[in-house]
C-alpha cells in the first residue's frame, strides 16, 4: 500500500515533465520557424536543404519531448512508405489506411493498458495521430492522381491529387517536419511542397503580414492557457457524477454546471492548436489569400475558430469549426468515399483514430445519434423560423443553447475516459438526449445522402438543359431577325 502513493507521485511528476517539455519544444519550434523563414527562404536555399533541416529539427524536438518513443514515428512512416512503393497505386491507399491505423491503435492500446491508464497528457501517440492523418491523406491523394480518371474525381480531389510518387526525403519531411510533428495540424501534401519550394502558383510569402498574424495567435494561445489554468480546477468534470451533487442539486443547476465544466476544458485545446498554427505561420506557411477588405488570411491550416465554436447554433457548425483539419481528413478519407451510412462510418473511424479509451467510443456513438437528430431538425423545423428576423433570432438562441448542452452531454465520456463513470453520468440524466434524439431522427425523416446528391445532379442537369434550350431559341430568333 505504501508503494501506491509513491507510484502516483512518480507518474504525476512524469506527466508534468512531459507537459513542460511539450511547451518548451513548441516555443523552440516557434523561434526556429522565424529563423527558417528568414535564413532558409526558398529564394536563398534549395528545397533539399529546407526538407533536411525541417526533418532533422522535427526529429530532434520529438526525441527531446518523448525520448526513444519518437522512433515509432519513423517506424510507422517507414512501413507505410514501403507499402506505397511495393503495392502500387491501385490499392495502396487501403493498405496504408489499414497499416497506419493498426500501428497507431497498437501503440495506443499498449500505452493505455500496459502503462499507466490515466497518463493522458502529452503522450507519444498524440503526434502519431497527426502522422496517421498525413500518411493516409497522402496515400489517397496519390491514388486519386495516379490511379483514377480525372472525370471520376470531385473538384476537391482534383486540387489535392498527386501526380508523382514523393521521394523518401519529401515523405519524411511532410510527416516529421518541426512545424507540425508535436501538435499538427495536418495539411495537404501539395500545400506543404508548395511552401517548401516557394511555388508562386500555390504559395505567396507575405513577409510583412506574417508577424501580426503570429503575434495575435501567440497572444491568443497564452491567454487561453491562463484561462485554463485559472478555471480548470474550479469546475471539475468529475463533479457531474458525484453522488452528493446528483442527489442534492436541482436538474437545471446540473445542466448549468455541466456546461461550465465542459467549457472550461476547451481552452487547453485552444492553446495547443492556436500555438501550433502560429508556428507554421511564423515559418511562412498558412497564407490563404485575402479577405474581401484586402487583409491577408493566415488560416490555410488553422485547426479551430474559437468564436464560431462558442456561439455555434448547430452540431454541424460546432464540428466544422472544431479540429478543422481532422474534420477535413475524415471527410476526404471516409465520408466522401463511403457509399452507405457515411455519417456512422466517419464517427467510428474517428473513435478508432482517437484511441483505446472506451469513453471515446461512447462519445462518438452518441455523436452519431445527435448528428442525425440535429440534421432532421434543421431540415424540417428551421424553414419555419426563416420567415422573419425575429423568428430567426429566437431560433438561433434556442439552437445555441441546445447545441452547447448536446455537445457537453456528448463529450463527457471523452473526458472521463472510462465506461463506469460515463454510464453513471448518462444514467443521472436518464439517457434523455439519447432517447430524444432517436425519436427525432425517426419522426423527422431526411432523405439519404446518395438520394440528395442524385436530386442535386438531376436539378443541375435540368438547369443546364434549360439554359442550353434558351440559348438555342435565342440564336434561332436572332438568325430569323437577321434573315
Amino acid at each position: 500500500m505504501l508503494l501506491q502513493p509513491d507510484l502516483y507521485k512518480s507518474l504525476s511528476s512524469l506527466c508534468f515533465c512531459l507537459q513542460v517539455n511539450f511547451v518548451v519544444c513548441q516555443l523552440c519550434a516557434l523561434i526556429s520557424a522565424f529563423w527558417f523563414r528568414l535564413f532558409l527562404h526558398p529564394s536563398k536555399t534549395s528545397p533539399f536543404i529546407r526538407h533536411v533541416v525541417a526533418t532533422l529539427l522535427g526529429l530532434y524536438f520529438a526525441l527531446f519531448c518523448f525520448g526513444w518513443y519518437a522512433l515509432h514515428f519513423l517506424v510507422q512512416s517507414g512501413l507505410t512508405y514501403g507499402i506505397m512503393i511495393l503495392t502500387g497505386v491501385e490499392h495502396m491507399h487501403k493498405y496504408c489506411l489499414l497499416v497506419a491505423l493498426t500501428y497507431l491503435s497498437l501503440c495506443q492500446i499498449t500505452r493505455v493498458y500496459v502503462f499507466d491508464y490515466a497518463m493522458y497528457s502529452a503522450d507519444f501517440t498524440g503526434p502519431m495521430m497527426v502522422i496517421t492523418q498525413k500518411i493516409t491523406s497522402l496515400a489517397f491523394e496519390i491514388h486519386d492522381g495516379m490511379a483514377r480518371k480525372e472525370e471520376h474525381l470531385t473538384a476537391g480531389q482534383k486540387i489535392l491529387a498527386i501526380r508523382r510518387m514523393p521521394s523518401l526525403l519529401e515523405y519524411f519531411s511532410y510527416n516529421c517536419n518541426f512545424m507540425g510533428i508535436l501538435a499538427g495540424p495536418t495539411c495537404s501534401y501539395n500545400d506543404y511542397i508548395a511552401f517548401i519550394e516557394g511555388d508562386p502558383r500555390r504559395h505567396r510569402d507575405q513577409e510583412g503580414a506574417t508577424s501580426p498574424a503570429v503575434v495575435r495567435k501567440v497572444a491568443t494561445s497564452f491567454f487561453c492557457l491562463l484561462v485554463f489554468l485559472s478555471v480548470c480546477k474550479v469546475f471539475p468534470v468529475e463533479r457531474n457524477i458525484d453522488d452528493n451533487f446528483i442527489a442534492n442539486t436541482p436538474f437545471y443547476a446540473q445542466v448549468v454546471y455541466l456546461y461550465l465544466s465542459m467549457v472550461t476544458t476547451r481552452p487547453k485545446y485552444y492553446f495547443v492548436w492556436t500555438l501550433a498554427d502560429a508556428i507554421n505561420n511564423a515559418a511562412g506557411f498558412g497564407f490563404n489569400g485575402y479577405d474581401s477588405d484586402g487583409s491577408p488570411r493566415w488560416d490555410l491550416i488553422s485547426n479551430l475558430r474559437i468564436l464560431n465554436i462558442e456561439f455555434a447554433t448547430s452540431f454541424k457548425v460546432f464540428l466544422d469549426n472544431w479540429n478543422i483539419q481532422t474534420a477535413h481528413w475524415l471527410k476526404r478519407v471516409c465520408y466522401e468515399r463511403c457509399p452507405y451510412h457515411p455519417t456512422a462510418a466517419t464517427f467510428i473511424l474517428s473513435a478508432m483514430w482517437h484511441g483505446a479509451y472506451p469513453g471515446y467510443y461512447l462519445t462518438f456513438l452518441t455523436g452519431i445519434v445527435i448528428t442525425l437528430a440535429a440534421r432532421a431538425v434543421r431540415h424540417n423545423v428551421r424553414p419555419y423560423f426563416l420567415q422573419s428576423p425575429t423568428h430567426k433570432v429566437v431560433y438561433d438562441v434556442i439552437t445555441w443553447a441546445a447545441t452547447q448542452i448536446a455537445i457537453c452531454y456528448t463529450v463527457v465520456p471523452f473526458v472521463l475516459l472510462s465506461v463506469g463513470p460515463s454510464l453513471k453520468f448518462y444514467r443521472s440524466w436518464y439517457f434523455s438526449l439519447h432517447i430524444g434524439c432517436v425519436l427525432l431522427a425517426v419522426a423527422l425523416p431526411v432523405k439519404p445522402r446518395h438520394l440528395r446528391l442524385k436530386e442535386q445532379q438531376k436539378s443541375s442537369l435540368q438547369e443546364s438543359s434549360q439554359h442550353h434550350l434558351e440559348g438555342t431559341v435565342s440564336n434561332c430568333s436572332q438568325k430569323e431577325k437577321t434573315t
